[in-house]
This record gives structure tokens, sequence and C-alpha cells, in this order.
């Protein structure tokens, strides 16, 4: 059976906009009423994409010829899935298959309220869950994945200047430079509405993951981007957005996704940096704060990470700036007495 996922943004706010459908249109229940469910528990729309491709691609492999019911899944089926998806061509990720596996688990815990049982019909692990259904303990399917630890490389300085010097607008000027001198994700970009702007204080609104506010100071160059965007390009709208189209159809309505993907695309075409992207500017802010000498807590703050260790990703020294933190550190130590003499 084929199965598509769809984007309805006009849907209601306690309905997810990504519905699982099948090639007749008819939705897909079990997985749709468990987006549904995130989406009144508070979940982003990035993260409702995610589970609706997740699913997606399960439900094309389970729902095939035979047709089997959710309720026969046990653990030989995470194998059978794991088998599946490591025999394909080209092979996905390592954590492609790991979040799969355990969108999968989240997706039963909801309709089922336990977790997976080993074997059908077999008794399953004793630990009470919420209705939401997460984090649940790792089971032999995911078990087998070694979850590669996920290092992004911050571009280079030379990078950074060809890849700023090749944009002719001061709206994608403002993207780059909150990307870079802010550390912003991509959507809280996107989510930034022109009460958020302080501009007189040199300050930011930005509202991170789990709707969480924080407030951010803006550096010169991405005040001066921002101001000539304001007065000089911004079409007339009603949108209370602070990033819109320039021109075409949507001019005046609020800049998307996947606009800000084809923006990010045409510009490593034009310039050969491959790796540039939103999120390795985000992390290239983090090695740059780091290399500056700003603490982890404070680095943490402006990032806005709800733990220490998920800022400790960003942190990722070359040798060289191991070496110079060694030898700052040699040479401040407390000198030692003169030997005696023998």
């Amino acid at each position: 059976m084929n199965f598509r996922l769809l984007c309805h943004p006009a849907s209601l706010a306690s309905r997810s906009p990504y519905r699982v459908v099948d090639e007749q249109g008819r939705e897909a229940a079990l997985v749709n009423e468990f987006l549904d469910a995130q989406r009144v528990r508070g979940l982003s729309l990035c993260s409702l994409r995610a589970y609706g491709y997740d699913f997606l691609h399960f439900a094309r492999w389970w729902f095939s010829d035979p047709p089997r019911p959710f309720t026969a899944i046990d653990e030989s089926t995470l194998f059978d899935y794991l088998r599946y998806q490591l025999d394909q061509d080209p092979q996905p990720k390592p954590q492609t298959v790991y979040h799969r596996l355990s969108a999968l688990r989240c997706l039963y815990r909801f309709h089922q309220g336990r977790e997976i049982p080993r074997c059908a019909g077999g008794a399953p692990a004793q630990r009470p869950r919420s209705p939401f259904g997460y984090a649940g303990p790792r089971r032999a399917a995911t078990a087998l994945l070694k979850r590669p630890r996920h290092l992004v490389v911050p571009l280079s300085p030379p990078e950074v200047a060809r890849f700023w010097s090749s944009f002719r607008t001061y709206r994608d000027l403002s993207l780059i430079a909150l990307m870079l001198f802010d550390g912003l994700r991509s959507h809280e970009v996107l989510a930034i509405g022109l009460d958020d702007l302080r501009l007189a204080q040199k300050q930011i609104w930005v509202h991170g993951k789990g709707n969480k506010q924080r407030l951010l100071p803006l550096p010169e160059d991405a005040i001066q981007a921002i101001e000539n965007y304001l007065h000089l390009e911004r079409p007339p709208t009603n949108s209370p957005r602070l990033f819109v189209s320039l021109k075409g159809r949507r001019r005046g309505q609020p800049m998307t996704p996947a606009g800000l993907r084809s923006l990010f695309r045409h510009h490593r075409r034009q310039t050969q940096v491959t790796q540039a992207n939103p999120h390795r500017f985000r992390h290239t802010f983090g090695a740059d704060m780091v290399r500056a000498g700003v603490s982890l807590p404070a680095l943490m703050r402006l990032m806005g990470h709800a733990h220490i260790h998920t800022t400790m990703l960003y942190v990722q020294l070359s040798p060289q700036d191991v070496w110079q933190e060694f030898h700052r550190a040699v040479a401040a130590r407390r000198p030692l007495p003169p030997p005696q003499q023998l």
C-alpha cells in the first residue's frame, strides 16, 4: 500500500498539520492520532514533520502485502525492520535508523500503553509509561546499532567570508548574521516577529525549543543589516514576521523553511562552500565563542540549551587549539622553586 505525508498549514492549533494518508486519501488513524497528541503536547512543527516521515517509512514497509495488524508488532518485527533498512541501497545513516525505531516504540506505547513485547503475545516490559510515551528502555534491536557521536566541523573564516560576500540583499545578510553572530536555529530565525526586535537596546527576543524565550544581544553588523532591510527592502505587508518573501507570488508573506533551504542551496552552488547550512553556522558560532573564552554556562544560555552536555557537543577543539591551551596553562602556572644543588 502506498502512503504519503501531506501538510495542511491551516490546521487547528490542536491538530498536527502533517497527516499520513493512503493512496485513496484516507488518513492513517494510528499515526495521525499520535501526531495530534504530540501537537497538543507542544512539539515543534519540525519534530512533527520528522515523526511523520519516520512513520511514513514504516507504514510503507509494514502494511505492504500481506497486510498485518499493528498489534502483531514485537521485538522480532524490529529486527526485521532493522534488517530491511540495512539492506537498502543507499543505506540510511545509523542515526536515521535509530530514530525510526525509537519513533515506532513511542507509537506502540501510545496506543497499547505498554512496551513492545519480546514475542507476539508475550509479556511487556514492567514499566508504566505516560500517555505520550517517551524515553523507553533500549531493547535488543536498537542496542545493535552503534550511535555515532554527531560531530560537525565549523566553517573556516575564509569559507564564512566567501559565503557572506555572495549575498546581495539586506534580508539575506540579516538572516546569516543572526545565525553566525547569535547562533540561532533556522526555525528560530523564521519565527522572529517585528515585536521581538529591540534595536535601540541592541537586543532581540528569540523563541526557542519548547516555547522557551531568551533575550540575546545584537552585534552591530546584525543591527545594521536589519535596519537596512526594514527601511529599504521589506515590502508593505501585514505580516508580523520579520522575514518575508521579497518577490514572486509570495511577496510579503512569511519566509518558509523551504524558502530558506532553497536560499542556502543556491549560495552553496554559487560559492562552492558545500558544507554551508543553518546548523553549520550555528555550530560555527558555538566554536567561535569557545575559542574566544566564553564559559560553557554562558554559551548554554546563549544557544538555548536545556542541558550543559548538549553545549559540550559544540566544543570541538582542533589539535592546534589544544596545544595553545596547554602552552597558555604552562606559562601561567606557579613557578617551581629552583632545584637544590647536589
